[in-house]
């Protein structure tokens, strides 16, 4: 990826951090959007440095303002880049649904206008800028579509939305020399995680042996950056996950083999 140009999105924390470390350790020129508060720049400078990468581009940016997206986006172009090598949309914001009483059509719109809609803003406008699309598109989501997690009702339905836009995206761009593919994860121990659910989901989850359940923000990065490596550039329209296949017996059915083990482990702590 030797100074071919990458935005990441929201990526000063967490696995738009992750990701761009291990762009910039091949020698991609990353750029990094945030908002004011969200990040400590010099922090992340110095883990640029500690990988050998190139300083990343940090830019203060709403990924649901028009403006600000433009103004990112001629910023990479400034540097001589002819076209986008690869966008992670990673921004996710939504708003908690605790009661029926938070179902609120408003806070839905503004939901999908900051989790799920950037993606497709972001692609418009590079194709205006460099006359192309990127060569690489990735979205993040969840497993919230298909599983219950605790007041995510608006996150899980903009998840929904990005995965069925991402499949239509692959057919409309098909013949644009871009690939666009979505990377489900299961749980991240990230500041976001503890601000949905609570600081003590993380303990609560161990208690019951159930570390498996999360996934470092390295491991999603490995996925992004493969996507986007050219060596699957076979994806196109496909959600992966990243979960080491725990989804499939991480169950109730596994809890009760491992009853008397549990049933240990609880009384030691006792």
């Amino acid at each position: 990826m030797k100074d071919k140009a990458v935005l990441i999105t929201g990526g000063t924390m967490g696995i738009g951090l992750a990701t761009g470390l291990e762009m910039g350790r091949l020698g991609a020129d990353v750029t990094l959007t945030y908002k004011w508060g969200t990040a400590d720049l010099d922090s992340v400078r110095a883990r640029f440095r500690a990988v050998g990468a190139n300083e990343p581009d940090l830019v203060e940016a709403d990924a649901a303002v028009a403006e600000d997206t433009t103004m990112v986006l001629e910023r990479i172009r400034s540097r001589g880049h002819e076209r986008m090598h690869a966008l992670v949309s990673n921004v996710s914001f939504a708003a908690l649904v605790r009661t029926m009483d938070d179902y609120d059509e408003r806070a839905l719109d503004r939901s999908i206008s900051y989790s799920t809609w950037p993606l497709v803003t972001h692609l418009r406008e590079a194709k205006r800028i460099f006359g192309r699309y990127p060569r690489h598109a990735t979205g993040l989501s969840s497993g919230g579509p298909d599983h219950y997690y605790k007041d995510y009702d608006f996150v899980a339905a903009t998840k929904a939305v990005l995965e069925t836009l991402t499949r239509y995206l692959a057919y409309r761009l098909f013949d644009e020399d871009c690939r666009i593919n979505v990377v489900r994860s299961r749980l991240v121990r990230t500041q976001s995680l503890r601000e949905t659910f609570g600081q003590n989901f993380e303990a609560f989850v161990e208690r019951f042996n159930m570390d498996r359940q999360f996934i470092s923000c390295e491991e999603v990065a490995g996925v992004i950056v493969a996507l986007s490596s050219g060596l699957l550039d076979g994806m196109n329209g496909q959600v992966l996950m990243v979960d080491r296949g725990t989804t499939f017996f991480d169950n109730l059915m596994r809890i009760y083999e491992e009853r008397d083990q549990l049933d240990l482990k609880t009384k030691e702590q006792r």
